[in-house]
This record gives C-alpha cells, structure tokens and sequence, in this order.
C-alpha cells in the first residue's frame, strides 16, 4: 500500500483529496487579522519612526486588506460553500486572487522600506513582519502550490531586488541569498502536502479495507469470535451474534469465553457438563496453539461444530457454524451404507459386524446360532409379476421376520431373497428346533402385495455353536449348506447342519476341482448310443454321451457331474471336447451313419458356438450334414430370438438341427414351425404306459403326426421293451428309435463294427408292420 500511495503525485490528487486541501485553505481565518493587524503596526511604528507618509497608507492599506480577506474566507466557510470539485476549484482560485494582492502588498511594503525610503528600523521591522509571514505560508497554504509559489514570490523578490538596487556589494549579497527562501518555503510546502496527501490517501485505503473486513466478516456463514489474551471477545461477527441469541455484535464484546457457553446452558439449550467440556477443549487448543474441533449436540437437536485456533497477536480465534444438515446428511449416509434400502434391515457388511462384535462379547461359553432363510421359487415372482412385486414379497418376509427382533436376535437382509436371523443366547439348544418352527410357520402363509395374492414359501438352514468357536463366515458356511440340503429335500423346509454336510460341501469342492482337471487334461471320454432306422433295423445315426471315471471313485453319472460343470462354469469346454471327440470318430465310420451332439443352453449364450462347430468340421473333416446338433427346450427359453439366430447360423454350416426332449416343456409345440429344425426326438416320458393306456397311444401318435407334415423326422427315445418296439412299428410308425433295447452305449470301435448289422428281431418287426397287426 505504501509503494502505491509513492507513486501518485500530489499535484494530480483525486478530486475528494483535493476539496479536502481547498478546505484547508479556509481553516483558522482568525489568524488573517492577527497577520494584518501585525502588519499595519509595523508599518505605522514605521511612519513614527521615520515621518514618511506613505508608511501611513501602506499601513492602512494592509490591515484593509487583510480585513476584506478575512471577511471573504469567513463567508465561504459559514455558508460552506466548498462542496464539490468545481466549487472548490472556483474558491482557490478566489483564494489566489486575494492572497496575491496581499502579498505583493506586503512585499510593497518591504521594497519601500529597504529601497525608496530607506531606514534601519522600517527596514529590519518590514523584513523581519515579511520572513515571519513566510514561516507561516508553508503551514496555511501547502493545499495550493501556486499560492505557495505567488506568496514566496511576492513576500522574496520585493527584498532581494530592493537589496540589489542598493548596488553595493554587501547587500547584494544579501539579496541573492534571501532568494533561496522561495525553494525552501516551496520546498517546505510541497513535503507538507505529500505527508498530509499519503496520510489522507492511507487513511481513506484503511478505511475501504476495514469496511471490507467488515464486510467479509459480517457475511461469513460462520460464527466468529475473537479472544484477547485476557480470554475476552474483542471481534464478533453477526452470524456469532444471530447464533448467540442476540441482536447486534458489539453486544457480545468484553464477554469471556465461558459467559458465552453459560448462555446456551441458561437457556435451556445447552447441558452443563456439554459447555465445560466444549470450555475445557477449546481453551486447551487456544493455550497449546493447536487447531481443535468440537461438535455439540443441542437439546433441540441442532448440532454446532466448533473451531479454535491460534490468531495473531495473540488474539484467539474461534469459528462455530450449525451443521445439523450436515449431521443429518452424514447419519443418512451411514444409514444407507449399514441397512437395506428396502426393508431397513441391516444389511451383509453391518450384520457382519454386529455380529461379530456380539460374538465376542459376553460369556464365551453360551451358545449362539446363526439362521438363513431363502425365499423358494423367487425368481418366478420377478419374471411373472415383475420387480415391484417381487420387492412387495421381500418388505413382506422382513416385517414378518423382524418380529423376532430384539436385544439379543438381529435380523438382516442379507441380499436377494435371503435373509440371516442371528441368535446371541440360545439358553436351551434343545428347544432351538421348536424355535425354528415358530419363525418358519409364521413366516410361511399368504399376502396380498398390490392385489396379488401370493403365498410365502420359505426354506431355511441353521447352525448351532459355542460362542468360543462360532466364527461369524463359518457359520454363515454350515448354515449354506443346511439350507442347500433342504432345498435338496423338496424345498418349504428347514434343516440343522450336521457334521455330514459339511462333509459332503468339501466332497463336492473336491470333485469340483478334479472335474475341471479331468476338462483341462481330456481325462473324459466320449460313447455313443445308437440309433436305429424304424425301417432298416440299423445304425442310422447315434448320440455322443460324455463319462467320467474319476481315478479314486469310479465312473460318475453325467447327472452328477455335468450339473457340477455348469456351476463351475466349465460346461462349454465339455461341449467343446465332445464335438471334437465326435466329429473325429464319426469321420472314420461309413458314409450313412452321423453322429449327435447335444449343446447346453449356455452353449447358445454367445455367437461362440458357431465357431466351435465350424473348427470341430474343418478339424475333423466331416461332412457337415453327418452332424446333428441337439437343442434342449432350456436353450429355447433362455433367449428364443438370440437361439433362433444361432441356429439359422449352424443351419448355413450345413449341419442339422434336432430338438431335444421334445414334449417336456411349457410351449414346445411352438417351436415346429418356427424354428429351422430337421428332427424331434419324442422324450422317454410318452413310452411309460403306451401299452398299457391308450391315451398315451393317442398322444404320442398326435405329435408324430404333428411333426411330419412339417418336413421333420422323428425320433423315439427311451425303447426299453419289446413291445414297446411292436408298438410304435404297428401304430406310431416314427423315423429313428433308440434306447437300452438296442444294447448300452458303444465306443467309437463298436459302433463302426455294428454299422452294418441288423437286429435279430429285425425279421418280428417287420411281420409285426406286414400283418398289421
């Protein structure tokens, strides 16, 4: 501030500064009259003296002078007529004039006194009434640089030019050095008026920026107090006054500290033991130099957030705000990150935590349980009614679960359709099972959710240990997997882990684990179940099935470990290796047997299975219309417009397309006509009684029927006797047959050796069709 106050120059001073140095101009008039009344004496002791007349009239000259001045600067200042610049300009310049006439008559007088008329004492009394006017000119007269500069001018150069035109060289001298008294009057005047000019100009930048502190300070959203070294407010802000319950802040100056805190307790919104220790903590950070929050609750459940700090000067600083929204927003938060959104129920993490806190609180010895529940056929829910629903059911279940509730059982949503009931205190492990019951009964019924009726089906898994060995995973582990045996038992029950279970969990992991190293070594292999020409009594075609013979355990049923795979997520590396296996040995068999291989449906989740098919031809080199690609109802269902693409893909490969297990789903019927199919294979399930009843009969002759008239084979599967054969070949008449009357499933080898066989009961079957009987 100071460097730039340097730079401006005084003479170019804003028009505000420079009214104020007019003004200046003005002040004192009195001491006018004094001035000429000094004046007119000495130039009338000077008549006395000397006789000369015309220090009479230069006497009565001065004092009228010196009067009319005094009488015109008196009128300005009582009518205040120095408002503005303009106005302030015109009374300068007014100023001037008359300032001008008096000191030429001043200087008049001293040019008579030391030239015209010369005489030791009205020369020594004029000079010295003149150099003393002159002291005075700098100190009344610094606001105007020209009336500093006339005043100079006519009070010198009258002396210096009388001394010169004595023409000796004494005073000569003199009146050359008489002359330097203009600069220095000059001089003198021009450091007055750049002092006074900073000074104005420094006070005028202090007070625009202790109104912009003031400002800043009084627009703050947050309190603001500041502690003299004594402890007491010397700066308060408004909002520290709003917040304190008062009207303005110098209403809270010269108050300590406490006097403030002790306000809140009086009014009933403070506790006691809240102000001592908000007292205690900001001090101590004031005392330490350490910054220091704390936050305080209200009783009318405001929360306030205190600052303290160090200032300077050793003044402390102490900032508070209300942050009740703030708190507010910070519990919704934790809130939303413990409890589930839809039911208010904790949720995994915080159930975790709780209980785990629980767990290893308390009596080490008592028991403590862990329950899960699972929500049965959910999903149906979902896709029927849709989402809302669903989210209906499961606000259901919890209200009726957190019944439960209390002290020691805490009730969570654990995620989906699942939830976790923990047990603190089981007192009587005996009567736990009875307790189960009471839950699951009374969680079990009917509900109306947005005028659904549905009905609540629940099964359940629990685990029961000593608090010492409950850890909070592992139980969550066994209680898995008694509700994954429950569900196993038909769902819409409940079971206890037992040690068998676990058990079987780490039996099943196990074989987890060597089915995906028997997929990545080609440890499975590969048979093939004939099927037979209805007409011929000979291998037409036949389908690849996988087996496994684990080294330790044995052959493993494909119902055990192609499930296994599915879960793993290893079922597409089998469907792979089989038609890869298949193709291969297909190549090597005669020219009218092809072979069948039966795809997933998460085969037909992605464009990959073309791929698969293509390579599986081009390796092997078989004739794509020798490959028969099988498509269970599930594929269908999973995405039936993705599946139809697939399909028409494969179509182009020139590979054929068979649907399997036709007959077993919800609308198999129509796929005949809107799937790009070559084949049906009829499932086992139409052959059960087909002797015995003849609506079977009816039925199975139906969807042949059905079938054929659209361009598609027909295959029967599931043959077992042969009456069942006689059957079809008398009534049904289907394409291609297969099952375990045609012999087990044959290696690649023994199908090669069969292919030009005929069934011994070839010759039956077909008088059986001749006689029509």
């Amino acid at each position: 501030m100071t460097h730039e106050i340097n730079r401006v120059k005084p003479d170019q001073v804003p028009g505000d500064v420079y009214v104020q140095f007019v003004r200046s101009l003005y002040d004192n008039v009195h001491m006018l009259l004094i001035g000429a009344f000094c004046h007119a004496v000495v130039s009338g002791m000077s008549y006395l003296k000397t006789g000369h007349g015309i220090f009479l009239w230069m006497a009565l000259l001065l004092a009228s002078v010196g009067v009319w001045r005094y009488f015109s600067m008196r009128r300005v200042v009582k009518d205040a007529v120095i408002r503005d610049y303009q106005s302030a300009k015109r009374c300068e310049r007014e100023y001037i004039i008359q300032g001008s006439i008096q000191g030429l008559t001043l200087g008049s007088f001293c040019f008579i006194a030391i030239y015209l008329y010369p005489d030791p004492y009205a020369e020594l009394s004029a000079t010295a009434v003149t150099m003393g006017s002159m002291v005075t000119v700098a100190g009344r007269n610094y606001g105007s640089p020209r009336m500093v500069a006339i005043f100079s001018l006519t009070f010198v150069l009258p002396i210096a030019v009388g001394l010169l035109m004595r023409a000796d060289p004494f005073n000569a001298v003199l009146g050359l050095l008489i002359i330097p008294f203009f600069f220095i009057i000059s001089g003198t005047a021009k450091g007055v008026r750049e002092v006074l000019f900073s000074a104005v100009i420094g006070h005028r930048r202090a007070d625009q920026i202790a109104q912009r502190f003031d400002r800043a300070l009084n627009t703050m959203s947050s309190g603001l107090i500041m502690l003299s070294p004594e402890g007491k407010v010397v700066v308060a802000n408004a909002e520290a006054a709003s917040l304190m319950g008062v009207r303005k802040p110098e209403r809270l100056l010269g108050r300590t500290l406490r006097g403030l805190l002790m306000r809140g307790v009086a009014a009933g919104v403070l506790s006691l033991k809240d102000s001592r220790y908000a007292e205690t903590q900001l001090t101590r950070a004031l005392r330490e130099g350490k910054d220091r929050k704390v936050l305080l609750r209200l009783t009318d459940s405001r929360y306030f957030e205190f600052s303290a700090r160090e200032g300077y000067d050793e003044l402390g600083v102490i900032t508070f705000d209300e942050v009740t929204a703030r708190i507010e927003a910070e519990e919704r938060i934790r809130f939303m990150a413990r409890y589930d959104s839809l039911t208010g129920l904790p949720n995994r993490a915080y159930f975790h935590e709780v209980v785990s806190e629980a767990v290893a609180a308390g009596s080490q010895d008592r028991k403590v349980a862990l329950a899960v529940f699972d929500l049965d056929d959910f999903k149906s829910v979902n896709d029927t009614l849709g989402h809302p629903v669903g989210d209906g059911l499961i606000y259901a279940v919890a209200e009726r679960l957190n019944r439960f509730a209390g002290d020691d059982v805490r009730v969570s949503r654990f995620g989906g359709d699942e939830f976790m009931i923990f047990f603190n205190d089981v007192q009587e492990p005996e009567a736990f099972p009875a307790l189960l019951d009471e839950i699951f009964s009374s969680l079990n019924g009917d509900v109306d959710v947005a005028g659904h009726a549905l009905r609540i089906q629940t099964s359940a898994g629990a685990v029961l240990a000593a608090a010492r060995d409950a850890d909070v995973d592992a139980m969550i582990v066994k209680a898995d997997l008694a509700l994954y045996k429950a569900k196993e038992n038909g769902k819409n029950g409940w079971r206890l882990f037992e040690a068998a279970m676990d058990q079987a969990f780490r039996n099943r992991q196990v074989m987890k684990a060597d089915l995906r190293h028997a997929v990545e070594t080609r440890g499975l292999r590969v048979v093939y179940q004939p099927i037979v020409s209805m007409e011929t009594m000979r291998i037409a075609s036949c389908e690849a099935l996988c087996r496994w013979d684990h080294p330790e355990i044995g052959p493993i049923s494909p119902a055990v470990f192609i499930p296994l795979a599915e879960e793993i997520g290893i079922v597409s590396d089998i469907s792979t290796f089989m038609l890869e296996a298949a193709t291969l040995e297909c190549s090597r068999w005669p020219e009218p047997i092809s072979v069948s291989v039966n795809l997933s449906a998460k085969d037909f989740r992605n464009s990959s299975v073309i791929d698969k098919v293509r390579e599986a031809l081009e390796k092997s080199g078989l004739a794509p219309h020798r490959l028969e690609i099988e498509v269970t109802e599930t594929a269908l269902l999973d995405d039936k417009s993705q599946t139809g693409t697939y399909i028409e893909q494969l179509k182009a490969l020139g590979v054929r397309i068979a649907l399997d297990d036709f007959g077993t789903g919800y609308s198999s019927l129509s796929y005949l006509h809107t799937l790009p199919l070559d084949k049906v294979k009829i499932d086992r399930s139409f052959l059960i009684d087909v002797t015995r009843n003849q609506r079977s009969l009816e039925l199975l002759k139906g969807v042949v029927n059905l079938s054929r008239p659209l361009g598609l084979a027909v295959t029967i599967e599931g043959v077992e006797t042969f009456d069942q054969l006689k059957v079809l070949a008398l009534e049904v008449k289907p394409d291609l047959v297969q099952g375990f009357l045609f012999g087990s499933a044959l290696t690649a080898s023994g199908i090669e050796t069969m292919s030009t066989t005929t069934w011994p009961f070839a010759s039956q079957i077909n008088a059986v069709s001749a006689s029509g009987r």
